[in-house]
């Protein structure tokens, strides 16, 4: 690493993030602080019916204080592989769950500021899920929407999807698949 981290301070434990504040110096001598934010993770799923639709949620992102569409995702539990937290989210948000999950990549959302590492799937092959979806609180306004896949691309452009994770998924999955 380019830096020495001379100190570390944990000035913030959160249920989503921790936030650590690092003093450290440059090799030049310089000092200066780096503020890091710890999020585990998550795994992201695009989510394709049999007639080529694709699966997005409504939800309320409260820090934007407005609903935003994106694909289904959710945070990792310690510990936990990326592809079972994908099928875990999907069936939690949609009520759907896939019989195939391909990894389509990994990325880090932030890295400015944060570690958190995304995990994108391609889901094909869906059933219902036997009890329906299994939202927790936050998630109760959650909304679920089948899009014509090509809809759901045109919507980038148009600022109809502007979350990150929903448009490096949505482009990967349309190179997969070919359109």
């Amino acid at each position: 690493m380019e830096l020495t981290r001379l100190k570390r301070e944990l000035v913030y434990r959160g249920r989503i993030i921790d936030l650590w504040v690092d003093d450290v110096q440059y090799p030049s001598g310089n000092l200066t602080v780096r503020e890091v934010a710890h999020h585990p993770g998550g795994a992201v799923v695009v989510p394709l019916l049999e007639d080529g639709r694709v699966l997005l949620v409504d939800q309320l992102r409260y820090p934007l204080e407005k609903h935003i569409l994106e694909l289904p995702a959710g945070k990792l539990s310690p510990g936990e592989d990326p592809a079972v937290c994908a099928a875990r989210e999907l069936e939690e948000e949609t009520g759907w769950c896939a019989g195939s999950l391909e990894k389509l990549c990994s990325f880090y959302t932030t890295p400015g500021f944060c570690d958190e590492e995304l995990h994108i799937y391609l889901g094909r092959r869906l059933t219902a899920a036997p009890d329906g979806h299994r939202r927790e609180e936050g998630e109760f306004t959650m909304s679920v929407h089948a899009l014509a896949f090509d809809d759901a691309l045109r919507k980038i452009g148009d600022g109809g999807i502007k979350d990150g994770k929903t448009i490096i998924g949505l482009l990967l999955a349309q190179r997969v698949l070919g359109r």
